[in-house]
């Protein structure tokens, strides 16, 4: 971890956007702590094996579950594993937040960022690692979904440019998703509270259009369900990778995302250096 560009200070300077670049760093070498960062919760992630099966394995069991299970029983208009397939994929995200907040409550609480304080390791640095480690491993979890997707039935019609802007949502809204678990891993004080305050990002997917239809649900729940942003990032990928019209979801999907990033990014700056003054 003694890597020189740990030390190195830049002679340029740059604006700090949204706190994720001080401003005596240069962007060369945020990039570059990001990636050292990221790298090392990326190893940290293949070493916790049980968690790391469990994160790639629960979105798949909830698939098949809700496909053989429940699909039988749940008129959508279409083939059940074809409506609900959009829905498990952001369901992963979801999913895959509780390991960025219960790691990084786990180094707020073992003495870690004492060490990379005094190698000149910027907060924004760690929790970035964070993320960006995050956004790595739902990629895995996507790519395991859809394949057993394909496996049991899923059959998508998309073209290049509508499958690309599926992609691009999802990965958006993954980092998002990340950056409030982040959040939420400094606001526990202990990994096994910031597992529990993950349960709320675990769980709204299931009052959106996820796994069934809005219309379907009681009154009252229907409002949240169409105003929460799920809904938005579970249509427009739905729309996109069946070739139906997806309207404003698609912006609706990314003013949520954006907006929960730089909510998230400023929340989680201020509560760090709360945290390390």
């Amino acid at each position: 971890m003694h890597d020189p560009m740990l030390l190195e200070r830049p002679s340029r300077t740059t604006p700090d956007v949204l706190g994720l670049v001080p401003p005596e760093v240069s962007i060369a070498r945020a990039a570059r702590l990001w990636l050292i960062m990221a790298q090392r919760c990326i190893r940290l992630s293949r070493r916790n094996i049980e968690a790391l099966v469990t994160s790639l394995a629960l979105p798949v069991m909830v698939m098949v579950l809700f496909v053989y299970l429940f699909g039988g029983a749940i008129n959508t208009g279409t083939r059940y594993v074809t409506y609900v397939v959009p829905g498990v994929l952001v369901l992963c995200t979801g999913m895959g937040s509780a390991n960025t907040a219960v790691a990084v409550s786990q180094d707020m609480t073992t003495g870690i960022i004492d060490r990379f304080r005094s190698m000149d390791v910027s907060g924004p640095a760690v929790l970035s690692g964070h993320v960006v480690a995050s956004v790595v491993r739902n990629i895995a979890s996507t790519v395991l979904v859809l394949g057993v997707a394909l496996f049991i039935g899923f059959r998508p019609h998309v073209g290049v440019s509508a499958g690309l802007a599926a992609i691009g949502i999802l990965l958006v809204f993954s980092l998002a998703i990340s950056w409030v678990a982040a959040t939420l891993g400094l606001l526990a004080g202990s990994p096994e509270a910031a597992a529990g305050f993950t349960l709320g990002l675990g769980f709204l997917p299931y009052p959106s259009s996820a796994f069934v239809r809005i219309a379907t649900m009681p009154h009252l729940l229907q409002g949240f369900a169409r105003h929460q942003p799920v809904t938005p990032v579970v249509e427009s990928i739905r729309g996109l990778l069946l070739g139906t019209p997806v309207g404003s979801d698609p912006w609706t999907a990314l003013a949520w995302c954006v907006g929960l990033v730089l909510v998230a990014a400023a929340a989680s700056r201020a509560l760090f250096s709360r945290r390390t003054a």
